[in-house]
């Protein structure tokens, strides 16, 4: 099979298939072999590893994923897919294809028959469905040792960014609950087929072995992250108790901000991971 990463082989693919562009999967095919090859190296693929990979489209970043790892399991949500991928990706042995919406898709099952062993992920995703996708993938459990993902360059900012920034906020909390970011690649609109209205980003989470901060109860912290973010423009505590389903009053928040030694007039976007794990601690004790 003829190598997918540039726009003459891309090209005749989806005219062969007649293959049309679905906009509400948000595909936008990789025609630049530098890039591929960058995604593949700061993903650290090896021969030892095994890869998932999230919408495969047609099999562009597989084929390199198929020459450097020792198995690849690509999801994609797309049926009409599924013939290219087949035919694409025909004189791989190694490489197996789930017609499945990753965020619908069993992965004990996968780790199952993994033989328990981490995936490194890694996948192309559309701005719409990043963060429910990265979310899932680290409250699954599923044993991983790194997601490299390309997202819309702001997204990858998110990710990165430290309190007190405009981009800062759940996404970047989250991200850096479970791993370390680290930007490794900007790649120019002009690398894809369509070409999108934005450029893209690759970043790699390395998951943590453990979280960099303690927190009694995960859930918690997250609902108290979600909540702090949906009012940024309200201090913490009238934030906080006037969010639903917290289970807490301004008085209690105000309570543990004073302990903390911050002033009542504080608001969330300029709280730091520790900072929320401390407060999110201290709210379920004043609770208790």
């Amino acid at each position: 099979m003829a190598d997918l990463g540039n726009f003459t082989n891309t090209s005749e693919i989806l005219r062969k298939y007649q293959f049309r562009m679905q906009k509400k999967y948000g595909q936008n095919f990789l025609i630049d072999a530098n890039i591929l090859n960058k995604i593949v190296e700061a993903a650290q693929v090896t021969k030892e590893d095994s890869v998932l990979e999230i919408g495969p489209g047609i099999g562009t970043m597989t084929q390199y994923l198929a020459e450097a790892a020792k198995r690849v399991t690509a999801v994609e949500i797309d049926r009409g897919l599924i013939p290219i991928l087949e035919d694409t990706m025909s004189s791989y042995d190694n490489v197996t294809i789930l017609c499945e919406d990753i965020l619908k898709t069993d992965f004990s099952a996968l780790a199952k028959e993994n033989g328990g062993c981490p995936f490194k992920v890694v996948a192309n995703l559309p701005y719409y469905i990043t963060t429910p996708i990265i979310m899932a993938l680290f409250e699954s459990r599923m044993p991983l040792t790194s997601i490299t993902v390309m997202v819309q360059s702001e997204v990858a900012e998110r990710m990165q960014t430290g309190p007190g920034t405009k981009d800062y906020g759940a996404l970047s909390l989250a991200v850096q609950y479970y791993a370390k970011p680290e930007i490794v690649a900007r790649v120019p609109a002009s690398c894809f087929l369509p070409r999108p209205n934005v450029d893209s980003t690759v970043v790699r989470l390395t998951r943590y072995e453990k979280p960099p901060v303690a927190a009694q109860d995960e859930a918690f912290l997250f609902a108290l992250i979600r909540a702090s973010f949906n009012q940024r423009r309200k201090t913490l505590a009238n934030g906080l108790a006037n969010a639903g389903g917290l289970g807490v009053t301004r008085k209690q928040v105000e309570t543990v901000l004073e302990k903390m030694g911050l002033p009542l007039t504080v608001r969330g976007e300029t709280f730091t991971l520790e900072q929320f794990a401390v407060l999110s601690n201290f709210l379920l004790q004043t609770g208790n």
